[in-house]
């Protein structure tokens, strides 16, 4: 099982470390990199994940977590994400008895010291990946390739992808699934020790698996990556001769003197259990999503989505290669469809299998055994993590999730560590130049993770940094006119909510907005034309019936009014602010209607009269002051009122320049 050194990795230009140092090393790396995050803001879906979550709070019971979201509503619910993660709930509840609060400085640093940690421990599961699994006398893992494995540690520690992992508070669950999915494999290679197989171990890999997808449902890869560490390095089986045998019929039967089928039945097993109960929780089957999320997959032909589809992956490859355009969310229109096979887009659909398919054809016709261990597992450790992500099992609610790739990247980081040994060994007097390279990538690496961690510590700089990586996404538009409102810029708002509905003309939340600054404005007419348009669209969007309800009750349509009123409680039971709007509504519509039925009642000019005064409708409350007057000038209280009202008009019209 174990190999001997790695002929590549003293070429490697790096210090032998021993391990603990570089652990440290790299654990001071991450922290480096991401450590100007710590006094960030709750941002994007921090506010519904964990500022308006009540299981963080104390007085929610805690069986709660396991019967909710990861958003904190009930799994039951046909309008549940379905994102089952309680064990990264509970650590956002300790984060809040700890804290005794919301406050995200505990929130961050918990984050930023589980990415250090887990980029330490990489080097044990790097070590294993290339140079085999074998230990000292006290049972600590022998590292064949300790300059490879440092290496590839390090661009994991600074790897710009992780930002939105580490700096979202949100990506603790891919944080705690990475640290679980770690532990479940080193734990599965500890059943190997001694050249003694343990069951015990491997129960014990599997309860961390299910650790892991309790954190978050991508954990449940660990399975395939140890099924894979279990034939190539356990097995020594090579690929590409075993499908030969398989192919000629010769034997092929040796490996099951090993007990692998044993071990795969057990983890198979394990697997199909965890996925069984998994589908159980879910409890009225798998999320709805929409077209707006993952428009691919609402394609007109299965031709377009497959095309679509790899695109998708070509981007992923894009951002491990080059991660300088990153972008808080992807969707609605910040990647447009491949709707033709002559789009000039389809030229990276080829270059990525090209490229995956030289790497595949290395890996598994390669005659020198350890390139081929290291590429084929590499290849495993990329591929086999993004499965749940890729579209091909299930619809996923996104276009493109960088939080995704943090598991995968450690595939890249070790196929990109390897690649530079190879290089260095092949190209010795290019040695000085391929140090300063490799220098070169892990600052520019950690600048861009400054950079990028900068721009999460708030809403304003992550929404703004968005605009020019995805300029045709509707919701950067929109959560800029959203912050830029929050703010109390109204003015600078619309114009980013008039893009956002240019960009995406049917973005409800959009229109109900920016009706709701035209009517602020008074600018009535338009307002009622979005909201009306907004429910026309999605029926049942309650606040957009209040506001439509409030925007025809300053146009006099007060029949319209109240039918919207009644709309938005048909759709939100427990909806206080639109009663209240209803009551004032019924309470001037009860007067107008005794005013059509006697013009000349004194008494409900007044009251009318009072109710506009209170409301602000102060020309309004004036006239029928006057109404009441002319008809009853003795009327009780209407004179005071009426003179009180003159004065306040007066005092307005000398404060006007």
């Amino acid at each position: 099982m174990a190999l001997s050194e790695v002929y590549w990795d003293r070429q490697i230009p790096l210090p032998k470390l021993a391990p603990v140092q570089a652990k440290v090393t790299v654990a001071l790396v991450a922290l480096l990199c991401f450590i100007n995050s710590y006094d960030g803001e709750f941002v994007f879906d921090d506010s519904e994940a964990i500022v308006n979550n009540k299981d963080l709070k104390p007085t929610t019971p805690l069986s709660n977590i396991w019967r909710n979201d990861f958003w904190g509503s009930n799994l039951s619910s046909n309008s549940s994400h379905k994102s089952y993660r309680p064990l990264t709930v509970l650590t956002f509840r300790l984060n809040y008895l700890l804290a005794g609060g919301l406050h995200p400085v505990g929130f961050h640093m918990l984050n930023i010291i589980l990415h250090a940690v887990i980029s330490a421990l990489m080097i044990d599961v790097f070590a294993i990946l290339i140079g085999g699994l074998s230990y000292d006398e006290k049972g600590s893992i022998l590292n064949h390739a300790p300059k490879t494995s440092l290496l590839a540690a390090l661009f994991f520690a600074a790897h710009p992808v992780h930002t939105e992992s580490v700096a979202g508070i949100v990506g603790r669950a891919d944080l705690l699934c990475a640290l679980f999915f770690q532990l479940s494999f080193l734990t599965y290679c500890k059943a190997f020790n001694r050249g003694r197989f343990s069951v015990q171990w491997v129960v014990v890999s599997l309860l961390l698996c299910a650790a892991a997808m309790l954190c978050k449902e991508q954990g449940i890869t660990v399975l395939g990556v140890n099924a894979a560490f279990d034939v190539l390095l356990i097995c020594n089986v090579n690929v590409y001769e075993l499908s030969q045998r398989l192919l000629l019929r010769k034997n092929s039967f040796d490996m099951l003197r090993t007990g692998l089928p044993t071990r795969l039945a057990l983890m198979g097993l394990g697997g199909l259990s965890m996925l069984y109960a998994r589908w159980r929780i879910m409890g009225t089957g798998p999320p709805a999503f929409t077209e707006v999320d993952n428009p691919a997959s609402f394609a007109e032909n299965i031709f377009l989505r497959i095309v679509n589809y790899n695109y998708y992956y070509s981007l992923n490859a894009w951002l491990l290669l080059c991660p300088w355009w990153l972008c808080f969310d992807w969707s609605m229109g910040c990647v447009p469809l491949i709707k033709s096979a002559t789009d000039w887009r389809m030229v990276w659909l080829l270059l990525l299998w090209c490229v995956l398919i030289g790497l595949i054809n290395q890996a598994l016709c390669s005659q020198d055994s350890q390139r081929r261990r290291t590429l084929t597992l590499g290849l495993v450790l990329l591929v086999v993590p993004f499965l749940p992500a890729c579209n091909v099992f299930f619809r996923v609610g996104f276009v493109i999730a960088e939080r995704v790739l943090y598991l995968s990247s450690a595939g890249y980081c070790l196929l990109l560590a390897y690649s530079l040994g190879l290089c260095c060994c092949r190209w010795t007097k290019y040695r000085k130049l391929l140090c300063a390279s490799v220098l070169a990538l892990l600052c520019v690496y950690i600048a861009r993770c400054a950079l990028r961690s900068h721009q999460w510590r708030s809403e304003q700089s992550l929404f703004t940094s968005a605009l020019p990586v995805c300029p045709l996404n509707a919701k950067v538009h929109y959560n800029v006119g959203k912050n830029l409102a929050d703010r109390g810029n109204a003015t600078a708002a619309v114009g980013y909510y008039r893009e956002a509905v240019r960009l995406h003309p049917t973005y409800v939340h959009a229109m109900n907005n920016l009706g709701n600054i035209l009517k602020e404005r008074n600018e009535l007419t338009e307002a009622e034309q979005l909201l009306s348009k907004a429910v026309s669209i999605q029926p049942d969007f309650a606040a957009a019936w209040m506001n439509l309800g409030i925007v025809q009750n300053s146009l006099q349509k007060f029949e319209e009014a109240e039918k919207s009123y009644w709309n938005a409680i048909r759709f939100r039971k427990k909806y206080p602010d639109c009663y209240y709007n209803l009551g004032r509504l019924e309470s001037e519509g009860f007067f107008l209607h005794a005013l059509r039925i006697n013009p000349n009642s004194a008494s409900c000019h007044g009251n009318l009269a009072v109710l506009y005064h209170r409301w602000g409708k102060l020309e309004l409350a004036k006239k029928h002051y006057e109404l009441s007057l002319k008809l009853d000038p003795e009327a009780p209280g209407t004179r005071d009122n009426y003179n009180m009202l003159r004065r306040k008009l007066d005092q307005l019209k000398r404060q006007t320049p």
